[in-house]
Parts: C-alpha cells; sequence; structure tokens
C-alpha cells in the first residue's frame, strides 16, 4: 500500500501549494481592503463584485507586462535571484500540521505533507536560504539602491533571527521536541489540569519576542527598511519587472501566511479548539472543523500584520539594529533563564 501513501501525499501537497499560492494571491486584495478601511477609503471595487477580481487583474498585468533586465546586471543572477525567494517561501508549508487525521476507506491520512522530528530546524533552514534570493537579486541589478536593500535586508534577518530562535528554545525546553505535529498534540486540550495547554499562555515573552522577530522576518511594517520607497526607491527589487517582480511580492505574502500558520502551530494550538472531544462528532468532521479553526487564527494573524503595517510608522535603520541586539536577543536570553529556572523548580517540588 505503499502508493497510496505517495498518492495521499501528493495530493496534500498539491493543495497545500494551491492553497498557499491563492492565499498569497488574495492578501494582496485584502491588504488593500484593510488599508482602505483604516483610512476611510472604499479600496477596489472595479474588476468584479466588490473587486473581488483585482488579484487575478494585478497577476495578469504581472504575466503580460514588458520584462527589462539591465544591460550592466548579472542576467543569470538577476533571473535566479526571485526564483530562489519563490522557492524557499513555498517550501516551508511541507511541515505544517493543516489539521489532524482523515479516516478514508478504513485509511487514517494525517493532513501534513511530512512529519519531521526536526520538523522546526527545517523551518527555520529554509527560511535562512531566502535571504540568498534577496541578496542576490540586489547585487546582480548593479544598482545601488538595490545593493543598499539588498545588504540591509540580509543584515535584519540574521538580526532578528537569532533572537527567533532563542526564542523557539525557551518553548522547546518546555515541549521536548522540533515535531510541529508533537507540539501541536501536547497542546491538544485547552484545559490542563488547570492551566491553559496552549504554549501562548505558558510563553507569553516567548511568543511576544517571535512575533516582533516576524515581522523583521517578512520585512513587513514597521521593519520593512529593505525596500522603503522613502529612501531606496524600491529597495531590492528596484530593477525587477513583470512577474519577476511578482515573484518578490508573492514570496512576502506567502512568507506571511506560513508564519502566521507557524506561530498557530507553535503557540495557539494549531488545529486544536475548545471542548473538541466533546462535541459528539466523528473524527473526520472534527478534523474538518479543526482545519477551519486553523485558517481562522492564521488569518487572524495576517489581519494583524496588515493592521500594524496601515498604523505605525516604519524605524530608522540604526533603531531596527539595536532593537535586535540590545533589547531582542537579552530578553530571548532571559527568557530561557527564566523558563530552565522553573522547569528545574517544577522538578524540584515533584
Amino acid at each position: 500500500m505503499e502508493w497510496l501513501f505517495l498518492l495521499d501525499k501528493t495530493v496534500i501537497a498539491f493543495i497545500a501549494f494551491a492553497v498557499t499560492l491563492l492565499i498569497a494571491t488574495y492578501s494582496t486584495y485584502a491588504e488593500r481592503k484593510v488599508a482602505a478601511f483604516m483610512q476611510d477609503r472604499v479600496g477596489p471595487d472595479r474588476a468584479g463584485p466588490f473587486g473581488i477580481f483585482q488579484p487575478l487583474a494585478d497577476a495578469g498585468k504581472f504575466f503580460f507586462k514588458e520584462e527589462i533586465i539591465p544591460n550592466t546586471s548579472n542576467k543569470f543572477l538577476f533571473i535566479i535571484g526571485p526564483g530562489i525567494a519563490m522557492l524557499t517561501a513555498l517550501m516551508t508549508s511541507v511541515v505544517i500540521p493543516w489539521g489532524d487525521t482523515l479516516e478514508i476507506n478504513g485509511r487514517m491520512v494525517s493532513l501534513q505533507v511530512s512529519d519531521l522530528n526536526i520538523g522546526v530546524l527545517y523551518v527555520f533552514g529554509v527560511v535562512s536560504l531566502g535571504v540568498y534570493g534577496i541578496m542576490i537579486g540586489g547585487w546582480a541589478s548593479n544598482n545601488k539602491f538595490s545593493l543598499l536593500g539588498a545588504v540591509r535586508a540580509s543584515s535584519q534577518m540574521i538580526s532578528y533571527e537569532i533572537s527567533m530562535g532563542l526564542a523557539l528554545i525557551a518553548l522547546i525546553m518546555m515541549t521536548g521536541s522540533l515535531s510541529l505535529k508533537t507540539i501541536v498534540e501536547q497542546q491538544h486540550s485547552f484545559w490542563n489540569e488547570g492551566w491553559f495547554s496552549w504554549n501562548v499562555f505558558s510563553q507569553p515573552l516567548g511568543f511576544l519576542l517571535f512575533l516582533v522577530c516576524a515581522f523583521a522576518e517578512c520585512n513587513r511594517t514597521p521593519f520593512d527598511l529593505a525596500e522603503c520607497d522613502a529612501e531606496l526607491v524600491g529597495g531590492y527589487h528596484t530593477e525587477y519587472s513583470s512577474m519577476k517582480l511578482g515573484f518578490y511580492m508573492f514570496a512576502e505574502y506567502i512568507n506571511m501566511f506560513i508564519s502566521g500558520a507557524f506561530m498557530t502551530s507553535l503557540f495557539f494550538g494549531g488545529y486544536n479548539f475548545p471542548f473538541m472531544d466533546d462535541m459528539g462528532l466523528s473524527q473526520n468532521w472534527v478534523t474538518v472543523i479543526g482545519v477551519f479553526v486553523f485558517f481562522l487564527k492564521t488569518f487572524a494573524f495576517i489581519f494583524f500584520f496588515m493592521w500594524v503595517r496601515w498604523t505605525l510608522p516604519r524605524f530608522r535603520y540604526d533603531q531596527l539594529m539595536r532593537l535586535g541586539w540590545q533589547y531582542m536577543i537579552p530578553l530571548s536570553l532571559l527568557n530561557i533563564f527564566i523558563t530552565g529556572s522553573v522547569i528545574l523548580f517544577i522538578e524540584y517540588i515533584k
């Protein structure tokens, strides 16, 4: 029955790929609508009812616009840069547990492409490669604004990846596992011996640190120094046009979606929801509701990303780096120390 297992995983991988692209595409529409709501405007309203087809019109524009490659650029690297950014963004979704298991013809099918026992490390490894797409694209453009944006992006990501990793060490100390599936299953019951079992309640400082680092990793306001229009024209993608520019933009929205899904899995119980064991429904129905709940939590994070963008001004670059090195890293180390002390104290009193 190995071919059935491969078929299941292929179908799940294809669905995850399609859903990720669809959500990234319509995140552009959602961002415009959220911005319009906060600025008392209407937003897109021409392409279809309520402008619902605007992302399709934008995609068509990207596909059919003239593609311009500067004569002085390194053409091979100029072309491969957006591809690396898009590829690394899409690769992270394979370890996300989108739901529990479905029973199909007597077989239990897990709604996860691959349950790696080092899933957290896999996500970090792939995300750290994404900076090469930005750095290569900025350097290959042979444009000083692009290069400055690429240097800013790489410095920013390296700085905040340290804090992000340290914030997760405290969580891993508590869960004892690097598997996202295991971490989600440990948050199964909303009540656990009188305490909320979601990790956000046991690791509030770790979650806050991870959330701030996620903004910096995704180059979102107030950490969008890599592409700030007022200083660097368009940042690392100044010289890009057509679908290559679209790849960079889609990669940003895919990273935002995956960041929301990752934080949902780590801190907010993933597909678990209160009283899921007391509903009296079949396993399949509970799984379907769990998938819906998972995406609802993820969409809440996406809305928060957009809300912050249209609410807060961006930092200066020196403020950005000072926050990362002088505040985020010490707080992450303090969180590890506090977590370790609490774990030792609990073991001692037992």
